[in-house]
């Protein structure tokens, strides 16, 4: 049975674009076929970050006016066997896609593929009643900062009234420097919050922003990098495995800043 997952977060700027696109990529290299869906309509940028741009024809308002098939539209990944991309259309708005209609396709969808990540749109309007409207599963993406938590845990308890009980935690661009400095939200102060259960914790890298740019998703490189090996391991704790989360505190938790948190204790 196909996993239909949306990928929200309620603030806009915490990297759920980036999330969702190393993680399709992570989980086709695990052997699934992966439908990546961008319901940002209007403000497409799931294709940018693929690298797939230049690739697109058709997008999903030309699969619901009946103007292609939906095969016409998917855009397939050709270094990563098992991944498409079902792009959004610039030139409309949120409110041109209804949320019965995002159902039907994500339906058709989920026939044919193992997993359909739904990239979901910032705000809690129309574009993310869409987003969600098929959901069965969903991953809370939130940076440690608490305008991101606070509308984090508004979304989960929409996602909870929608009826997606199977909700999980991602924390991005956790800087472990900051958090021992006391500077930023420790993950545990983030879980305290939203209260549930996590499923990864992804540090801050400038790769990152640097891959984005390039169309290249990390965890496509061979040799990987913390915050792709910590999305692969994402992928496959969705798969069923039981693996350790990095210890990222642990890389950055010098002598000094022991002896430091000794003395402010």
């Amino acid at each position: 049975m196909s996993r239909i997952i949306v990928v929200t977060s309620g603030k806009g700027g915490v990297g759920k674009t980036t999330v969702t696109a190393n993680l399709g990529v992570a989980i086709a290299r695990l052997g699934r076929t992966v439908a990546l869906v961008d319901a940002d309509f209007g403000l497409r940028n799931l294709d940018l970050l693929l690298g797939l741009e230049n690739r697109v024809v058709y997008t999903a308002m030309e699969v619901l006016a009946g103007q292609c098939r939906l095969e016409q539209a998917l855009v397939k990944d050709k270094r990563q066997d098992g991944l498409v991309l079902l792009p959004a259309a610039q030139s409309r708005n949120k409110e041109s896609v209804t949320p019965e209609e995002m159902k039907k396709l994500i339906g058709v969808l989920s026939q044919k593929y193992d997993y359909i990540l739904i990239d979901s749109p910032a705000g809690i309007e129309m574009g993310f009643r869409n987003a969600i409207i098929a959901a069965k599963e969903a991953l809370i993406v939130t940076t440690p900062e608490i305008a991101a938590v606070r509308d984090a845990d508004r979304v989960i308890g929409l996602l909870e009234a929608q009826n997606i009980k199977r909700i999980h935690l991602i924390v991005n661009r956790l800087k472990p420097a900051m958090v021992q400095a006391d500077q930023m939200m420790s993950v545990q102060d983030v879980q305290e919050i939203l209260a549930i259960p996590l499923i990864g914790v992804i540090p801050d890298d400038e790769r990152v922003i640097v891959s984005s740019n390039k169309g290249e998703p990390l965890t496509l490189a061979e040799n990987l990098t913390l915050p792709a090996i910590a999305v692969q391991n994402i992928a496959r704790r969705l798969e069923g495995e039981r693996v350790p989360l990095l210890d990222l505190m642990a890389e950055h938790d010098s002598l000094l800043n022991r002896i430091l948190r000794m003395f402010r204790n």
